[in-house]
This record gives structure tokens, sequence and C-alpha cells, in this order.
């Protein structure tokens, strides 16, 4: 039996590690809040100490955490999973990280005679919950073949994007746009709250016309609701669109869509949104217009 170790049970990596568990796999779990492994270790999960230990016991291992800093913690030093990986095991970090960061993991992995690939998801909390992930994937087709089983018990869709960076690029791209998009939804809400047309007969109209989106698809009613109850964070948003923005500068590529995404998600984030799902930038819009986007029906309710 293949043995998976998952490293950061947060949002995304807790359903991951369930979802491994309820297809079979041998799975052993690590995270830095040692509370939040009870409910996995209740499901059948074994807990590692360290993530050297869960490393040297796993033929995958998947790391799911917040950010470069958290990555490197997890990975580096004499409790690191690069102390404790095996020849011939593979390494999937399906974080959110810099392209610079997943091909430095790489070479390290290399020198270790292990496989690592940089394959970050989307689909959020509900996908991992669901096991529906669409994974992008950069690194050698070779070891992606041999990580496929794993994935597909995670996922749905398994995108091989290219070389080992492949994945990370690609991601912030995507989230760019998604970013983006998020914002254009909120300003659009904006115009028809501020000048009193039904928000609600709104989202039909954009959910149905060219204007449609995943964003709309997702976030339209939980605006309407004012509901920000964290499916990804703000937080988490502006930390990807601000890795864009590294990347972009690097690259030379002029972005000013995703700068103005940038700043607006700054401004959630200064008035305090951090931990609320992304879709609470409509916030700024609704302090601009003086109201909620659903004022008239909140009225009512009180």
């Amino acid at each position: 039996m293949t043995k998976v170790a998952v490293l950061g049970l947060g949002t995304m990596g807790a359903p991951m590690a369930l979802n491994l568990l309820q297809k079979g796999f041998e799975v052993i779990v690590y995270n830095r809040t040692p509370s939040k492994v009870e409910p996995l270790r209740e499901a059948g999960a074994l807990v590692a100490q360290h993530p050297r230990e869960a490393a040297a016991q796993a033929d995958v291992i998947i790391t799911m955490v917040s950010n470069d800093a958290s990555i490197q913690e997890i990975y580096y030093g004499d409790n690191g999973v690069l102390a404790g990986i095996r020849s011939g095991s593979i390494v999937i970090d399906s974080s959110t990280i810099s392209p610079s960061l997943s091909t430095a993991l790489y070479s390290e992995c290399q020198a270790k005679e292990a496989q690592f690939l940089d394959a970050p998801v989307t689909g959020s909390k509900p996908a991992a919950e669901a096991g529906t992930l669409l994974f992008m994937v950069g690194g050698e087709e070779a070891a992606l073949t041999q990580a496929m089983p794993v994935l597909e018990a995670m996922g749905t869709r398994i995108v091989y994007m290219g070389p080992s960076g492949s994945g990370s690029i690609t991601k912030l791209a995507h989230n760019t746009i998604v970013g983006i998009n998020n914002v254009a939804l909120a300003e659009g809400f904006s115009i028809v709250s501020k000048a009193g047309v039904n928000p609600t007969a709104f989202l039909e109209v954009v959910q149905n016309g060219s204007a449609g989106s995943k964003a709309a698809e997702l976030k339209g009613q939980k605006i309407i609701d004012s509901n920000f109850d964290n499916q990804f964070s703000l937080a988490l948003m502006l930390k990807d669109l601000k890795l864009a923005s590294v990347l972009t500068d690097q690259l030379q590529s002029p972005t000013p869509m995703l700068e103005l995404a940038k700043s607006m998600f700054q401004m959630g984030q200064t008035a305090g949104y951090d931990e609320e799902d992304l879709c609470s930038v409509v916030k700024i819009y609704e302090q601009w217009i003086g109201h909620a986007i659903n004022a008239e029906r909140k009225a009512a309710e009180k």
C-alpha cells in the first residue's frame, strides 16, 4: 500500500488527507498546530511529530501550507522534509508559492534522489472536501505518472504544465484572473446597488450573460447575503497577487489590472478583512456607496 504523508492540515490540507484515507491510502499527517491533527487521527491517520518523521515513512509526501516562509520551515532544518526523504520518493507541493522556491526544492529533492512536483490546486474548500480539485503540475512527467493515483484521490483533473516551476507560475497567473474577476464582480454590484436596481436580478443576468464567471457563480450569492464565511481568505488572495506581481516584474511583463486588483485587496486587508472570504473585497465598495449591496433586504429584515 502506498504511504502518503500530508503536511499542513488547514482549510485545504485536512480534507485532502481525509479523501486519501477514504480512498484506501495509509496516511501520515503533520501540522505545526498539534490540535489540528486530532480529527485525522480519529479518522485513522498516523501522526508524525515533525516533517522529517513523516517524510521518512512515506512514499509520497504532500505539503499544503500558506506561504514561502511556511514551506521553508517545513522543508529545511534538522527536522525538515529534506532531512527525511528517501531515495525514490515523490514530494508534491500543493501550496501557492513563488516559482523560484519551487525550482529550488526540485533541485534539493533531485540531490536526494527523490522527485519534486509543484502541483498547486484550484477549487478552494468545497472542491477539497468533495475531492474535485484541479491540479496544475510542474516537474518531471514520469514522476507525475507515478503520483497520478494519489492525485486522482483528491482531484478530478490533473493538468501537466511543463518543467519544474510551471505549476507555480500557472497558479499565479490563474489567481491573477480570480482576483481581477472578484473585484470586477464587486464593482458591478456596486453600480446596480447604488442605482437602486435589484442585485439578485442583476446576478441572474450576470450568471447567464457574457459577464458570467466562476466569481459570479461562487461568490455572487455570498455577496448578496453578506456571507463572508471563509472559503479562501482575502489575505491569501492578496499574498498570491503579491507573488504574481513579483513574478511579472521579473518577467518585465506589464500587468496594470493585476496591480489594481492587488491595491483593492490591500485596502481590504487594511480594513481588517484578512480572514474573511476573498469576496469581502466588496465591503470596500459598500463603504464608497454608503450601504450594503442588498441594503433594501437588510432593512426589511430588521
